[in-house]
């Protein structure tokens, strides 16, 4: 699976751990990462004055794709709004 696609819940679900972390875009800054020991983490990934942050949006399936979708909007605006 290309790192960078809309995911959906069948594909998150098929993906296996690997031996180091790794991410998948779901287009735009939020990502699903993938830890070695299996655990699934949403994150939305930003920039501030060029400085790269990120903020975790929960773990997934807890957290939908949806939700973190949401979150993100809601996240966004905020950062817009300083």
């Amino acid at each position: 699976m290309p790192l960078h696609m809309s995911l959906t819940d069948k594909q998150i679900k098929a993906l296996q751990p690997e031996a180091k972390a790794k991410k998948y875009f779901n287009g735009g800054d939020l990502y699903l990462e993938v830890a070695p020991s299996g655990g699934k983490l949403l994150w939305l990934k930003y920039w501030v004055n060029g400085v790269e942050k990120r903020i975790n949006l929960g773990i997934y399936p807890e957290v939908s794709l949806k939700d973190a979708s949401n979150k993100v909007y809601e996240l966004r605006k905020t950062l817009h709004e300083g």
